[in-house]
């Protein structure tokens, strides 16, 4: 497992943009494939979209397609989640997630209990 830690949510309006950054203090998170997920109150955790460990393959979940681009860094360490157009419907808290995947493992886990590792989340409010 690796430490990870949200940040970038906060307040907007509808039509807005946000980035939020998941960071981690270890190096071996390059081996890791990282997804992002939302949850709201009294609902499951959705997943949202994921890129694998070389950053060769992403996946977003339908109602997010053409709004929200997942990107990683490996210099910095960092997996961003680049979110515009915002929707009131957005209004989630957002935690990244990590899986230990080996190089050639191109596939994108969608469910919460194939992740092991897990940030703390970050609020994102859309306001309408």
């Amino acid at each position: 497992q690796v430490p990870l830690v949200e940040s970038g949510g906060g307040l907007v309006q509808a039509g807005g943009s946000l980035k939020l950054t998941c960071a981690s203090t270890r190096t071996a998170f390059k081996d890791y494939a990282v997804g992002w997920f939302r949850q709201t109150p009294g609902k499951e955790r959705e997943f949202v979209s994921g890129i694998s460990r070389n950053g060769g393959n992403t996946h977003y979940v339908d109602s997010v397609k053409g709004r929200f681009t997942i990107s990683r860094d490996s210099a910095k360490n960092t997996v961003a989640l680049q979110i515009d157009s915002l929707k009131p419907e957005d209004t989630a808290v957002y935690y990244c997630a990590a899986r230990r995947t080996i190089l050639t493992d191109q596939f994108i886990r969608t469910t919460p209990g194939e992740y092991a590792s897990w940030g703390q989340g970050t609020q994102v409010t859309v306001s309408s």
